[in-house]
């Protein structure tokens, strides 16, 4: 019975460790995925499409609305306060950003999930 308690105790330990090295790793697939690659191809994308953009955000349009552009054009992104993991980023930085197409029936804009500097 005792021996039993102890390789539970073993198990559990380990599988903490293995855990928390897998969780302290932060590893993962650095490539490119779905989605688009350009302001364009985004606002040509169905409603809900993944994207994947890098450029600059050129300016603030007010509340959580700023106006992304790359080399293919502009577009505006929603961005919440707690997307920006304490950067501070200028018009002349340049991001990628993650998110989604949000398309209306007259607009469309990116809902920002993950911003960084590059």
């Amino acid at each position: 019975m005792r021996s039993k308690k102890l390789i539970a105790a073993f198990v559990f330990v380990f599988g903490m460790h293995c855990g928390v090295a897998m969780a302290q790793s932060g590893g993962g697939f650095q490539g490119p995925g779905p989605g688009a690659s350009s302001v364009e191809q985004a606002k040509n994308m169905r409603d809900d499409s993944h994207v994947a953009l890098q450029g600059s955000i050129t300016q603030h349009l007010g509340g959580d609305k700023y106006l992304f552009q790359d080399d293919t054009g502009s577009i505006t992104v929603e961005i919440d306060n707690d997307k920006w993991a304490g950067q501070s980023i200028s018009p002349a930085d340049k991001v990628e950003i993650h998110g989604e197409v949000d398309k209306d029936w007259n607009s469309v804009e990116i809902d920002v999930d993950q911003v960084k500097k590059l």
